[in-house]
């Protein structure tokens, strides 16, 4: 029997040399089932015995191959005959594959390391930083970042409209609203509200300029707050701008100047999305002021905002405290008058 099932017996001839400095012979090769005979080829006597586990070749991939018994210099076997040589090779190749790597389960545990490792910082650490810079910065640093905003708004909507009646009505406005520390009316370009952060909201001048009822800009205030769905403006600006500006504010306490006109551009075109009715009508509730009149701003006919319209939570009955009391509110009205 051989070492492989396919030969029931294998031999070839080879030329065996037993030292470096003996004359090299011609002999027959016989492949065993652990062992490469080497016997000589007139009398068929065994000269050496090699273990075939224990065989190295000495010039892979070139012919005739040579091998010799050990990585000790001694013998030297030549075979030219393809069969043996490839015989002797696939041997060697079934060993290897049933010997243990450890190396290999280290490389394979390594690189399902490296692959996890990749995962965590592309799916997770990008959000946890977001997360974390808008977390911890300090209200001074909101306030900044915010005012930061209302100058790049400002390039594009105008000044903000001031007057002392009318600055004294914001600032009741802004008493009255939970969340709100500063209001600020723009006179043009801005549609509704938006808030930013450190605590400042913007409203458009079409909030208070054409409706009859401070309901209104404050419908589209308490709409803002709850656009964001429970998001702080800080973190939203964040998670606009991206993970390298997180870490920036982290590191430096900055933001990259391009990206906060970017924001402040894209927030000004692109209103935040409507909350859901139950969401706005629970908002209103808390915050004492009835839905209606901020339903017929959003769609005159009020077919398209009927739900906030037929539940609205003071239907038919006063709120709980005006929005504005009427001196303030017509003085919030001519807010923008000298522009």
């Amino acid at each position: 029997m051989t070492a492989l099932s396919e030969y029931e017996r294998l031999e070839a001839e080879g030329i065996w040399r037993p030292d470096p400095e003996a004359q090299r012979q011609e002999v027959i090769l016989s492949l065993g089932d652990a062992t490469l005979v080497i016997a000589d080829d007139r009398s068929a006597t065994a000269l050496a015995h090699w273990s075939l586990p224990a065989m190295i070749r000495l010039n892979p991939g070139a012919r005739p191959a040579i091998y010799a018994p050990s990585a000790e210099p001694g013998e030297e076997l030549e075979i030219a005959d393809e069969t043996m040589i490839a015989a002797i090779e696939k041997v060697h190749a079934m060993i290897e594959a049933r010997r243990p790597h450890p190396g290999r389960l280290r490389g394979v545990l390594i690189a399902s390391g490296v692959v996890l490792l990749g995962a965590v910082v592309l799916f997770w650490l990008p959000g946890a930083l977001v997360d974390h810079a808008a977390r911890i910065a300090p209200q001074a640093k909101r306030v900044e970042v915010g005012r930061k905003l209302l100058t790049e708004f400002t390039k594009m909507t105008g000044q903000p409209c001031h007057s002392g009646a009318g600055d004294k009505a914001l600032a009741a406005l802004a008493e009255r609203l939970p969340g709100q520390q500063v209001i600020e009316v723009l006179p043009e370009a801005l549609d509704g509200a938006r808030l930013l952060p450190g605590g400042l909201a913007v409203v458009g001048r079409n909030t208070i300029a054409g409706p009859d009822t401070p309901e209104v800009v404050a419908g589209f205030l308490i709409a803002a707050q709850r656009g964001a769905a429970g998001e702080r403006p800080l973190h939203r600006m964040l998670d606009w701008l991206g993970p390298a500006a997180a870490l920036r504010l982290l590191t430096t306490g900055d933001l990259p100047e391009k990206g906060i006109a970017e924001y402040a551009q894209q927030l000004i075109q692109h209103p935040p999305e409507r909350p859901s009715n139950d969401t706005l009508l629970h908002a209103f509730r808390d915050a004492g002021v009835s839905s209606t009149p901020y339903a017929y701003a959003l769609d005159p006919t009020g077919e398209s905002v009927l739900g906030l319209i037929e539940a609205d939570p003071f239907k038919g009955q006063p709120a709980p405290r005006p929005v504005l009391e009427d001196a303030q509110w017509v003085a919030l009205q001519d807010i923008c008058s000298a522009h």
